[in-house]
């Protein structure tokens, strides 16, 4: 196999569809899997190390964490449509300029996040009703990953553009190198030097500052494609304002999710210890099934960019239907397979069995959802690569803060009882549920309505 074709841009203007949505998506699956076991590995080592209520503390935080990445997330969105129409449409001097105003923007706003987190840490975990005896661990590990944002800003931006070239491979390769020294320093940090969840934290964060790196070399490899140099990274007005404006509904389609998040946390804290550190449990083995759903989603998101930037919307919609199917099939399977070897897993985290049992229960309800995601995320993805990232933000505001929390405290105030007078702990997954159901029929409208059509910006 010739390595230089593997881990160089791609073309996915040209050759069969879904042979290039399958041959991108695959390393980039493997590579989703490979960053989810940055956080599964902390809640292993913290759960096995520490304890229960570390883990719950690592769980806990989670949330937080992505409020305040909302301004990250928007510029990264942002810039890989522009890039994977820009490198469609072949105009090289726009996607020179694209790449180097983004990592800008990333720069600027890695330093807000860094500096915002000082002050409302704390007061968001108070404000969230964290329990007093993990708040402490909480803030702790936010602290750490919050000062050392820089790398995961920056690794994210990086792969963000590489995949926008079509280059899946090479954002693969080093998230696995720093996904091996992840684990190694979590293990280090915590179990030989006792630093509990700050020795996580830390290893998170010198791991992707690795990652960044890695990528940042590759990047400034590929001047056959780009050119590089300062007058490159002066924020130009025009397409400044079209990274804001194409990444900001994604951005604030995660500040809709993560407040969603903050409110069901909230209430997912009101039933103790034992009922959070179930959820962290369900919610690290939620995020390995949906790894196929966001794996095709980036993976449509970069296919519809180049080809909306070629003019070839008939490859669109082709592409479209076929990596629609594919990732459905996909996650029937994964989800089955979760299903049956699901105890198995979640007796990584914890020895604890009434956890498991309650994590069980709570992921057998979600199984049907995540079809549901498949096609949510496959067309939405669509959606956003032609430019139209409006329409996939109403339909997250819809799903989560219209249908997921108002149905999360009602069922859980009608399911009081004198022996749970908090509610039903597992009417939080009937909730999340029945937004992803919602969600999916919401996507499938709007993408047949076919308003992103008109949205290219190269157009």
């Amino acid at each position: 196999m010739n390595l230089k074709k593997l881990f160089g841009a791609t073309d996915m203007t040209e050759g069969s569809p879904a042979g290039k949505i399958v041959a991108f998506t695959v390393p980039m699956l493997i590579g989703n899997v490979a960053q989810q076991l940055y956080g599964t590995v902390d809640s292993i080592v913290v759960g096995r190390y520490v304890g229960d209520n570390a883990l719950a503390a690592v769980g806990s935080a989670s949330p937080v964490f992505n409020l305040l990445l909302v301004l990250f997330v928007g510029v990264a969105t942002g810039a890989g449509i522009m890039v994977s129409q820009y490198y469609g449409a072949k105009d090289r001097e726009n996607l020179s300029k694209t790449i180097g105003i983004s990592l800008t923007l990333i720069f600027i706003v890695s330093l807000i996040i860094s500096f915002s987190a000082i002050f409302v840490t704390k007061p968001m975990l108070r404000l969230l009703n964290t329990p007093e005896s993990i708040i402490d661990w909480c803030a702790e590990y936010l602290y750490i990953l919050f000062y050392g944002v820089i790398g995961l800003a920056f690794y994210n931006i990086l792969s963000g553009i590489l995949r926008g070239l079509g280059d899946s491979f090479s954002a693969l390769l080093y998230l696995l190198i720093a996904c091996i020294l992840n684990i190694g320093l979590d293990i280090f940090f915590v179990a030989s030097l006792g630093m509990g969840v700050a020795g996580v934290a830390l290893a998170t964060v010198i791991a992707q500052v690795i990652s960044a790196v890695l990528s940042m070399l590759k990047l400034m490899r590929m001047k056959d494609i780009f050119d590089t140099g300062t007058r490159y990274l002066r924020l130009e007005k025009r397409l400044s304002l079209n990274v804001l404006r194409l990444g900001l509904p994604s951005g604030i389609t995660q500040a809709i999710f993560s407040m969603a998040m903050l409110l069901v946390q909230s209430l997912t804290n009101s039933f103790g210890e034992a009922v959070i550190a179930a959820n962290v449990i369900v919610m690290r083995v939620d995020g390995f099934a949906m790894m196929p759903n966001f794996s095709f989603g980036t993976a449509m998101t970069t296919f519809a960019g180049q080809n909306v930037g070629a003019g070839r919307l008939d490859r669109v919609k082709k592409g479209a239907r076929d990596g629609t199917l594919i990732s459905t099939a996909t996650t029937i399977v994964l989800t089955a397979a979760i299903l049956i070897f699901g105890r198995y897993l979640m007796r990584i985290f914890t020895e604890t069995e009434e956890l498991v049992t309650l994590a069980m229960k709570m992921m057998m309800i979600l199984a049907a959802g995540y079809v549901a995601m498949s096609v949510t995320q496959c067309l939405s993805g669509v959606m956003r690569g032609a430019g139209d990232t409006m329409t996939p933000m109403w339909i997250s505001l819809i799903s989560t803060v219209v249908i997921r929390v108002p149905v999360a405290y009602l069922l859980a105030y009608l399911s009081k009882t004198p022996e749970n007078p908090q509610g039903e702990p597992l009417t939080l997954f009937i909730s999340l549920l029945a937004s992803w159901l919602i969600g999916a029929a919401i996507t499938v409208i709007a993408y047949r309505r076919g308003k992103w059509k008109k949205r290219s910006i190269v157009a």
